[in-house]
């Protein structure tokens, strides 16, 4: 898995760097087939920072937003977004494996006894 935190106008602790990318790899616990992720922080607004978390995974994408006061507010919203929407969709996916899967047959193919 690829984690790829970026920052637009300014920079970021290695501290703050270390703490994103942990919250980041805990976003496996909730969908195992995640290829990327990409973290944007925008600073422009140092009072309300901006998060953007885009999640790659088996050919589709998560996009979760979040802005807050401070930037790990505004990170653990969107981390929870995030998780909300694998959990989701790992439900789905689950679903559909169990209900397409063997089914009680029907009278159709039922052997039944001759009678004479």
């Amino acid at each position: 898995m690829q984690i790829n935190i970026s920052t637009r106008h300014g920079h970021i602790s290695d501290e703050t760097h270390e703490k994103i990318t942990e919250k980041m790899e805990k976003l496996s616990r909730f969908f195992d087939r995640i290829n990327s992720i990409g973290v944007t922080i925008d600073l422009e607004h140092r009072d309300n920072p901006v998060v953007d978390i885009d999640v790659t995974a088996k050919q589709k994408e998560f996009v979760a937003k979040s802005q807050a006061g401070e930037l790990m507010i505004s990170v653990d919203q969107a981390v929870d977004r995030m998780e909300q929407q694998l959990r989701k969709y790992k439900e789905k996916v689950q679903s559909r494996h169990r209900n397409s899967g063997h089914r009680a047959p029907d009278d159709v193919g039922e052997l039944r006894p001759e009678t004479p």
